[in-house]
């Protein structure tokens, strides 16, 4: 409202601190954080209603893997982009089939920051960074295919073929294959010292950290893997062995000299410029002695995991007969937490599996054939130095305990494995972060014919808020991906030969009680909230 003559009535002034506080915490009112947050509410209860259902909208079938990346379809080899957020999937871009030497080996969104000035305009939009066979990495732009941006990495010494995040959208860090030598060489005594490289790189915009390599001669003969995760250099060893380092500190004792991407360089008697072809990037990282050790742990199967609140890691005890067997430890001081040891003694073909929530929240899920576990940390009330687990809710498996055979019920005579495919088990278990759900896909498949539903529950309490069948059949021996984003369903699956297909389901709301909805929460000014 103006006062008379048209000038803005000068508001009171607020508590600075007070505000800056709440701003930082995403209180402020006109926060674009807070508009996405109620939207999202909003788009939760739409989804959560019973009239609410989703209709497949689109199917296709590919001879080469299909990838999904924040409502985008990428077909060909990162080829074909299609868009999944219109109301009938429709082509972004189709670029020229490619050269098996432009082969994409792997690829990964990179999202606009909030808040940062950039350089460069285009750095505001999503973009796609990919890696190609010939050691290239390039950054697309999302919509159109665009190349943003090229460096050439390595010369053929090196293989690159995986990219991942150190920090998410923040460091990424791209992985060589392991370096083995041709069985002649070995036959002839040649000595193979360097295991992996290893290079990373700060995103938006794109600037060079370092190059380094992984030798047996600094962390030994028996190494298997490597990677970079949370600022740690993660080792693993044939024995099961898990050793982590600082990478931080690696890079403060070890680098030579910092390289910024496009300037001129004179590295070990090579001229050249940073990023471009034929010299790529120099190993200005060099690992002359062991690092600091700051952890170290075995597990079965190199499974190591860090999480929780205070800092805790799960693992398997190193022995074939544990499998299953999951240990909960404090990183602290290595105690195992009070009722720590989880099993959930199954007997199926295919073993569960735990990880730490990835909400934050510092829970932990369990996933088994037929039941999943949502487990807490909390303090043990008689000593506040000892953590305890202790359940924080379950969701079961629809099943039957008897069946019904020419209408009477007949007791099973038999033993099922507890992931027998007759039966209802879970095989997916993920978490929607905007609303803040928790998804499971289970299967239930007789004879040749399998179906799948995905269930959405309530995040904090594990309440049943909305169920959605698969309509298309779900073969348990294939390989099937499901993502929830949002107001779309997808699922990828992979069929024997290298045939692969995409099912695409949207939201479809019952317009007259979408309508009601609106009306009857702006009178009362709030919306209902669903567990």
């Amino acid at each position: 409202m103006r006062p008379a003559g048209g000038r803005r009535a000068a508001p009171r002034a607020p508590n600075a601190c007070r505000l800056l506080g709440r701003r930082a915490h995403g209180f402020y009112a006109r926060d674009a954080g807070v508009a996405l947050r109620t939207n999202m509410g909003l788009l939760r209860s739409l989804i959560c209603q019973e009239s609410t259902t989703f209709k497949n909208v689109w199917t296709t079938h590919s001879a080469s893997p299909i990838a999904y990346e924040r409502g985008r379809i990428y077909l060909d080899n990162y080829q074909c982009c299609i868009s999944s957020i219109a109301q009938e999937p429709r082509i972004l871009y189709q670029k020229p089939k490619c050269s098996k030497s432009e082969k994409i080996e792997d690829a990964l969104l990179l999202e606009c920051p909030l808040g940062e000035m950039l350089p460069n305009p285009l750095d505001y939009k999503s973009s796609l960074i990919v890696l190609t066979a010939q050691n290239w990495l390039l950054r697309l732009s999302a919509d159109s295919g665009e190349i943003l941006e090229k460096i050439y990495l390595a010369g053929s010494g090196c293989k690159f073929r995986y990219l991942s995040w150190d920090t998410p959208q923040e460091v990424m860090v791209i992985k060589s294959a392991q370096n083995k030598l041709p069985a002649a060489s070995r036959q002839a005594g040649i000595q193979q010292s360097v295991l992996f490289h290893l290079a990373v790189f700060q995103v938006i915009p794109l600037s060079f950290i370092g190059m380094l390599e992984i030798s047996k001669k600094i962390f030994g003969n028996t190494v298997t893997d490597v990677d970079v995760s949370n600022g740690i250099l993660i080792i693993m060893y044939s024995m099961g062995l898990v050793r982590l380092y600082s990478f931080q500190a690696i890079t403060e004792q070890f680098m030579e000299q910092p390289f910024d991407l496009g300037c001129e360089f004179n590295w070990n008697g090579q001229v050249g410029v940073v990023g471009k072809y034929p010299f790529g990037l120099p190993f200005n990282i060099k690992i002359t002695d062991t690092p600091p050790l700051l952890f170290e742990a075995s597990s079965l199967d190199n499974a190591f995991q860090i999480g929780g609140y205070p800092w805790h890691y799960i693992i398997t005890p190193n022995k074939k007969k544990h499998k299953g067997v999951f240990y909960i430890c404090s990183l602290k001081d290595n105690a195992l937490a009070k009722n720590g040891i989880q099993d959930m003694k199954c007997c199926s073909l295919e073993p569960d599996w735990i990880y730490f929530h990835p909400d934050m929240s510092g829970r932990i899920i369990h996933v088994g054939p037929n039941l999943i576990k949502v487990l807490k940390l909390k303090e043990v009330e008689s000593n506040t130095d000892q953590t305890e687990i202790s359940e924080d809710f379950i969701i079961v498996a629809n099943r039957e305990e008897n069946c019904v055979t020419s209408g009477r019920v007949v007791k099973k005579r038999y033993n099922l494995l507890d992931d027998d495919p007759e039966q209802e088990t879970f095989k997916i278990v993920d978490y929607e972060d905007e609303l803040d759900l928790l998804s499971t896909v289970a299967v239930t498949q007789i004879g040749a014919d399998g179906r799948a539903h995905l269930d959405l529950h309530c995040n904090e309490q594990g309440i049943l808020l909305k169920s959605i069948p698969l309509l298309e059949s779900w073969d348990v021996t294939y390989s099937h991906e499901v993502y929830f984003d949002r107001d779309i369903v997808l699922h990828i699956e992979q069929k024997p030969n290298r045939r692969f297909s995409c099912y695409v389901y949207q939201m479809v709301c019952d317009t007259a009680k979408e309508d009601e909805y609106f009306r009857r929460d702006s009178r009362s000014g709030n919306f209902p909230r669903f567990g």
